[in-house]
């Protein structure tokens, strides 16, 4: 285990671009460091990016990175403007693993991110919350089962999780909000775009009552690895 880092955490909307900030997106940039690998720096050098950046390669190895790791971090050259352009919105933020808006249930998932983009009200990120997914092309009693089940749930007060695709998850963000519900989108790009494109009106809902979440920084578009990952995410933030 690790010591998590305590107390409040600064975003670029209480007017805080700092160096810490400026670190972590940093070395969350980096090729090849991945949260696996990014939680053995914060371990290695207490739980400071800034640390681990400036450290020696022999510091590098002794925290268990490999060669491959290695050569990228030695650089140190990625850019994280995009990112802090995009948190100087009001309601853009930025959750570090250790903060105490970090969700509680995302740490017991193996390798959880070890920072969060967050559109919308964090504080929804530790409701209490059910996972719903499944197909994108689903039949029509599909689609209204799951828009009752969800509209069912969020009448409840339970959040719902899923994922924006169309199909299933589209319809269950859908039966959340219809009963003023709380509903929260993972999303599997970077939070500066929307995927699909024709779910943009259904994100800008989402995100007015409830929050849209990535791990993935700004920039980064739709990959087929980036869904398993973005899954993980959606199991880790709900009780079922």
């Amino acid at each position: 285990t690790w010591t998590i880092p305590t107390g409040p955490l600064p975003t670029m909307s209480e007017g805080h671009a700092s160096r810490d900030i400026e670190s972590w997106l940093k070395l969350y940039r980096i090729n090849g460091i991945g949260p696996s690998s990014f939680h053995k720096l914060l371990h290695a050098f207490n739980n400071s990016p800034a640390l681990a950046l400036t450290a020696s390669e022999a510091q590098w190895r002794q925290a268990g990175l490999n060669s491959r790791q290695i050569k990228p971090l030695s650089e140190r050259n990625p850019d994280p403007s995009a990112d802090l352009r995009w948190l100087e919105a009001e309601d853009h933020h930025l959750v570090l693993f250790g903060d105490p808006a970090y969700p509680a249930l995302l740490t017991e998932i193996a390798n959880p991110p070890p920072l969060l983009f967050v559109r919308g009200d964090i504080s929804i990120l530790t409701h209490p919350q059910l996972a719903m997914v499944g197909s994108r092309n689903p039949t029509r009693g599909g689609l209204e089962n799951a828009r009752a089940f969800a509209n069912h749930l969020a009448g409840s007060g339970l959040g719902i999780t899923s994922g924006l695709a169309i199909g299933v998850d589209g319809a269950s963000h859908e039966g959340a909000l219809d009963a003023n519900g709380l509903t929260i989108a993972v999303a599997a790009t970077g939070l500066d775009q929307v995927y699909p494109a024709r779910h943009r009106k259904l994100a800008d809902r989402i995100a007015a009552s409830g929050a849209i979440v990535s791990e993935f920084p700004i920039g980064v578009r739709p990959q087929a690895e980036n869904f398993p990952r973005r899954n993980r995410i959606i199991s880790g933030l709900s009780m079922g």
